[in-house]
């Protein structure tokens, strides 16, 4: 990833370009990102700000994340300045990940005002700040207290100060000659690391790949390189790319690996997006979508995995006891062999010293018993023991089951957790935990008001709706209550996954249906990584509801078996459509 001080500069052109800008509404969809809808002459825009450490980035988007029930009070205070104001000014700092946004503002007393909105990206360090005409800190989302830092303190009424300036060299200002005589100088043998060490702004990646273009390899060392040739196509390649780049692309097993502002001919095929914007969008859309529902869903997750440690634990020891019942045949024979050997037990003694006639030899073995009771109490506790060893066994087997039951089921609300797509799905898992017991249900202004979510919706190539649940009780309200006796019921066969539903009522399906609800099935399963998936196929009066049986366990008979991969085009058209706000 190539999201350096010159890629930057190319989206801030791209805002730029926008005219008559205007800040019609702000939201902070998550700690660290805040988007400002932007009205303008041509249309509306969203500008999107991430201060994450983990990936800082700044760009216009045309995703609509899901906001918080209410919002921070930082996104309350950006409303409160900067709603309505006027964009006038868009800056970068030289060679560095910091943006600032100059906008005209109504003050308290009607007064015209400039404020400025400052996104530092710069890793660890990211910050967005809000300043005042004067360049005070209005205030900014991570606040520096006096004591954590002894240069650069962020609080409130403090003025701001801006990051110590590059001493790196800028590539925008350097000539054939500079580029010559930097490889002349001492420095790092390595090309690629001896650009990243000398110019300022550009990223590991960039670096090598001006090394590929100048000397042929990404490994290339200057000893060994004739620094006038070298040192020209590095003036070429920076000069162009640097002046007129564009958005380029590494893609891998259906996801972007890597993206620059130019060609990246170290990864032998690439691509190159519409705009430098939409390629963030691409890269970082569906990576955000999973993180933030990661960390949205971690409490939940963390309490069914401690769950499931414990279910565990606890089927572990039952089977060991269940073993130890096994045996309890041998309890019975001591039983019968004290009995017949009463006569021979001396007041006091702690062993029986008898022959053993359940043995062929019939040897003598040495039985323990209780010097504090009788002999017929000792032989009576074996069999008592025999007993209770039997009683055992009948419980612990039914014990076992319903503990594997139980497991199987908090596995599948861990598979729900990573299917979840936002806060309404998690939701659901919460209130469905609840309901189980299994977590403490949420009262009074603690808990959310959430409308009931629907399945997901496809359409076969044939024009058949098909179904998908969402979660364990969504399954059941699909499977039992709004799917016809006559419909057809999927399922990857033997692992947790979503219920699938056919509606057909009773009609012929064409198998180019079947399969792609069977590649449906597979794809929201938790096989949905592997290949030659089986998948069940059913009429739904064939499936069953077992009595007491958690959310989504079902039973089943009379089925067919499909095989198929997960990974077919209506799941890649639904995938697209699940991103709009109205699912």
């Amino acid at each position: 990833m190539a999201f350096d001080a010159f890629y930057m500069a190319k989206v801030l052109d791209e805002v730029r370009a926008l005219s008559q800008v205007r800040v019609e509404k702000i939201h902070q969809t998550s700690r660290d990102t805040v988007i400002l809808h932007l009205k303008h002459s041509e249309g509306r825009a969203k500008l999107l700000i991430a201060a994450n450490p983990a990936g800082p980035r700044l760009h216009l988007t045309a995703e609509t994340p899901e906001n918080p029930p209410e919002p921070p009070m930082f996104c309350m205070l950006l409303r409160k300045h900067l709603s309505g104001a006027r964009l006038v000014d868009t800056q970068q700092l030289p060679m560095e990940r910091c943006a600032i946004f100059t906008f005209s503002c109504i003050d308290e007393l009607g007064d015209s005002v400039e404020k400025r909105l400052v996104a530092e990206l710069m890793g660890r360090t990211c910050n967005l700040y809000l300043l005042s005409p004067e360049g005070r800190i209005i205030d900014c989302l991570r606040r520096v207290a006096l004591d954590a830092s002894a240069k650069r303190q962020a609080l409130p009424g403090l003025y701001y100060q801006s990051p110590d300036p590059v001493e790196k060299q800028d590539p925008l200002s350097l000539t054939q000659e500079d580029y010559v005589n930097l490889l002349e100088q001492e420095g790092s043998d390595l090309l690629s690391q001896r650009l990243m060490d000398t110019l300022g702004g550009f990223s590991p990646l960039i670096c090598r790949e001006a090394a590929l273009f100048a000397a042929g390899d990404t490994e290339a060392r200057v000893s060994a390189l004739d620094e006038k040739a070298v040192g020209e196509k590095l003036f070429l390649f920076f000069s162009e790319h640097l002046r007129h780049g564009a958005p380029y692309y590494y893609e891998s097993d259906g996801a972007i690996r890597q993206f620059a502002f130019c060609p990246l001919h170290q990864y032998g095929d690439f691509r190159q997006a519409e705009s430098f914007s939409l390629l963030l969008d691409m890269f970082y859309v569906n990576r955000d979508r999973k993180e933030a529902m990661r960390q949205k869903g971690q409490g939940i997750r963390k309490t069914v995995q401690n769950l499931c440690a414990r279910l565990t634990r606890k089927l572990a020891i039952q089977e060991k006891e269940l073993a130890q019942t096994l045996d309890r045949e041998r309890l019975r024979q001591l039983g019968d062999i004290v009995t017949a050997n009463i006569h021979r037990i001396v007041k006091g003694s702690t062993t029986l010293e008898a022959e053993d006639f359940y043995d062929e030899d019939m040897k003598i073995i040495s039985i323990p018993i209780s010097p504090i009771l009788s002999p017929q109490q000792n032989a009576a506790k074996f069999y008592k023991d025999y007993t209770r060893m039997k009683n055992a066994e009948k419980e612990l087997t039914r014990q076992l089951a319903i503990g594997a039951e139980e497991l199987s089921y908090l596995q599948s609300v861990l598979e729900e957790l990573d299917r979840a797509q936002n806060q309404q799905e998690l939701e659901e898992i919460r209130q469905e935990l609840a309901l189980g017991g299994y977590v403490k249900a949420e009262t009074g202004k603690k808990r959310m008001k959430i409308a009931k979510s629907k399945p997901m919706q496809f359409t076969s190539t044939d024009g058949f709706s098909i179904y998908v649940g969402r979660n364990n009780r969504q399954n059941d309200e699909l499977t039992f209550r709004s799917a016809r006796k006559d419909d057809l019921w999927l399922h990857a066969q033997k692992v947790h996954g979503s219920h699938v539903i056919i509606a057909c009522a009773g009609a012929a399906v064409p198998d180019d249906t079947v399969t792609q609800a069977a590649q449906l099935a597979a794809y929201y399963a938790e096989t949905s990584g592997g290949q030659n998936i089986p998948v069940d196929v059913m009429p739904v009066k064939q499936v069953k509801k077992p009595p007491a049986a958690k959310p989504g366990m079902v039973i089943y008979h009379s089925y067919r078996t499909v095989i198929v991969n997960p990974y077919p085009d209506i799941v890649v058209d639904a995938l697209n459509a699940e991103k709009k706000p109205e699912d």
